[in-house]
């Protein structure tokens, strides 16, 4: 009856939903192949790539919307389905907390903003991607290795910056629904309000239910947590001449419930039971005052205020965070002249955590870090061919002393199809080790964490080349990059030194990675797209001693997309393939028979994505699929028969927790209010 209920309301969501308006956007970042381009005595019809490069020194791309509709893309944790840089992955099969991996590293080394604004730290961060809902997002700029250092000092492996829909957008109310085979229901709307020629305002709306639980594998175990969301935002934006104000508030309420569905072992007498409640509320504002148009000369102030309470019980274990952020930034910039910009500024960020566990085996303290910092950032860009970017920062923490932050960047263009990007810079962070993992509470290991952690410590370097090449009239994109990261001192996650322990401690030894890809984007036909790219990982850290590849990260990932648009463009059908390689795991502990808990490695899989969507004049209706290869990881909960001993173990996910899943979905733009 139960499932019944659930495809009777999948089937009813589906027939009354509404949606998004497909409205294309302007930005003034300009791809690489927009450059050095003559057009003489030809009509053009502009049409903007889903995905651009960015135009500058930092090698990044920018997703716009409509490459995010490629997909379902509820959430900013699944608007990379297509990007074949940024790896999504759940963390464990409990909680539903995801992780993003850039240049094969955990996600707490890029830098998370929201419109220039770093957002979402510490306690935020194992369900920071799910609280960034994807039909808010108008776009989000993916920038590799060292980035600038206005932004601060913490981006080691790059930035990922979410670019909201804006109050001043073309007025209007657009709503989406969106409802899948896992019982999860989501509705999206979005309305702005021009008051006047200067002043607009906008609300963003939010609401998710995951209505029915799932045990595919029977293991007796959620395959992932029943989530209930509510999430808000207000916006204003004030524009003049000589000045713009833009600013708002944001509220979110979730609720997490997982864990078991029933006893699974004859002498077990209660369950073990999840839930994580988070209550948080966020400020934001800017002022920008326009000094000298001709010369670009402007000051601005931005600032942001965040407010996370999570109340988290995993078993017998309890984890509650209070956690306050405070981040200012005045800066200055202006041109010199047409080859030389300077830009200068002040920062200042304040962390505070607030603390409490219950039955974790170990002790907690409360947080606090206060850091001011000064930077100066000169760029040098003669006729767009050669562009040279070096900054410097300097910011003194509370808690580690004085640390100096240089970066380089350049860029050149030795002729029309060819365009080349160096790199090079540091990167500092200071772990909050409990508040962004504390999802790993839910192994039935000891976590046991170091009292002397040190400030982590990296330098990144960086070199691609990107090849615009003439095809049939169209022009074939080809991209070869290479990363190097070295790590002067990092906070390793250690499962290997002690079966019994998650040891949380400073790195003795060497950590690095390398990682180099390869991707080139086709135009077939008019209207067909084609992108391929292979990304190959090695990634390694010192554990007891020993130099060891890091464990759940895959060796190599390959993707396939490819995207189709009909001549009147009603129709488009979107199908991506992935192939993610195999890895290591934390060595097993061995069981009482004698053998091992679990093989020492993981093996490769691929998974099979697609979607259509018909395209009206002011709405849109799409379905698709997800996983629909149906490879799912067997055992991501290890020893699940008993869940109260020091054997269990939910945390080593390394591949997808369910099989394949249909979705569908509208998006409508209502009109004007």
């Amino acid at each position: 009856m139960k499932t019944a209920n659930a495809f009777l309301k999948f089937l009813v969501g589906g027939l009354c939903f509404y949606s998004l308006p497909v409205v294309s956007q302007t930005d003034n970042t300009l791809s690489d192949d927009s450059l050095n381009t003559v057009l003489e005595g030809v009509t053009v019809s502009a049409h903007r790539p889903a995905t651009m490069r960015v135009n500058g020194p930092v090698n990044g791309v920018i997703i716009g919307r409509q490459e995010l509709f490629k997909a379902a893309c509820c959430n900013l944790g699944e608007s990379f389905t297509t990007n074949p840089s940024v790896d999504v992955n759940y963390s464990d099969a409990t909680t539903g907390a995801k992780q993003i991996k850039l240049l094969g590293l955990s996600g707490t080394y890029v830098q998370m903003l929201t419109e220039n604004l770093p957002n979402f730290r510490g306690a935020a961060q194992p369900f920071a991607l799910d609280y960034v809902p994807g039909p808010w997002m108008n776009s989000i700029q993916v920038s590799k290795g060292a980035s600038s250092v206005r932004n601060g000092y913490e981006s080691i492996t790059g930035q990922i910056d979410v670019e909201y829909l804006k109050p001043d957008d073309e007025q209007g109310v657009a709503v989406n629904l969106y409802a899948n085979s896992l019982s999860r229901f989501e509705a999206n709307a979005d309305a702005n309000l021009h008051v006047n020629k200067k002043l607009s305002s906008e609300i963003l709306l939010h609401y998710q239910d995951d209505f029915a639980g799932h045990d595919i594998n029977n293991d007796g175990f959620l395959d992932q947590p029943d989530v209930s969301q509510w999430n808000l935002q207000n916006r204003w934006k004030w524009k003049t001449d000589r000045y713009l104000f833009h600013g708002g508030t944001a509220v979110i309420k979730e609720k997490r419930r997982g864990g078991q569905t029933h006893h699974t072992a004859p002498n077990q007498h209660r369950l073990f039971q999840i839930g994580v409640e988070t209550d948080r509320y966020e400020a934001y504002m800017k002022h920008a005052f326009f000094l000298d148009e001709n010369h670009g000369t402007n000051i601005a102030l931005m600032g942001n205020f965040s407010h996370h309470e999570t109340n988290a019980e995993y078993g017998e274990r309890a984890y509650r965070v209070n956690e306050q952020n405070a981040y200012a930034q005045l800066l200055f910039e202006t041109n010199l002249s047409d080859a030389h910009n300077i830009s200068a500024g002040l920062s200042l960020n304040h962390d505070y955590l607030g603390q409490t566990v219950r039955n974790t085996g170990s002790s907690v303290r409360n947080e606090k870090e206060t850091i001011t910092g000064a930077y100066a950032q000169y760029t040098f860009n003669h006729l767009n061919v050669l562009t040279l970017m070096a900054g410097a920062r300097l910011d003194r923490s509370s808690l580690y002393g004085t640390f100096f932050t240089p970066r380089f960047h350049l860029k050149y263009l030795p002729n029309n199809v060819m365009s080349i990007r160096l790199s090079a810079g540091k990167g500092y962070r200071t772990p909050h080790a409990l508040a962004e993992n504390h999802n790993l509470l839910a192994s039935g290991r000891k976590m046991v964490i170091d009292d002397d952690l040190r400030q982590e410590e990296a330098w990144n370097y960086g070199a691609s080349t990107s090849l615009y090449i003439p095809l049939a009239g169209k022009t074939m994109k080809l991209n070869v990059e290479y990363y190097h990261t070295h790590f002067s001192n990092q906070t390793l996650i250690d499962y290997d030194s002690n079966p019994s322990l998650i040891h949380i401690a400073n790195m003795k030894g060497k950590s690095f990675s390398n990682t180099w890809q390869f991707d080139v984007n086709v135009p077939v036909i008019q209207g067909l797209e084609l992108t391929a790219a292979y990304r190959l990982n090695d990634v390694k850290a010192t554990y007891d001693g020993k130099l060891r590849t890091k464990p759940l990260t895959s060796r190599y990932k390959g993707l396939i997309t490819v995207s189709y648009k009909t001549p009147l463009e009603k129709w488009q059908m979107d199908v991506t393939f992935q192939q993610n390689g195999g890895g290591r795991l934390p060595d097993p502990y061995v069981l009482a028979d004698g053998n091992n808990s679990w093989s020492g490695r993981f093996h490769s899989y691929g998974q099979l994505n697609a979607q259509v969507t018909r395209w009206f004049r002011h709405f849109s209706v799409y379905v698709g699929g997800e996983n629909l290869t149906g490879f799912r990881q067997k055992h991501n909960i290890i020893n699940a028969d008993n869940p109260w001993t020091d054997e269990f173990e939910p945390t080593l996910v390394w591949g997808p927790v369910h099989g394949a899943i249909a979705y569908m979905g509208v998006r409508i733009n209502m009109g004007k209010l």
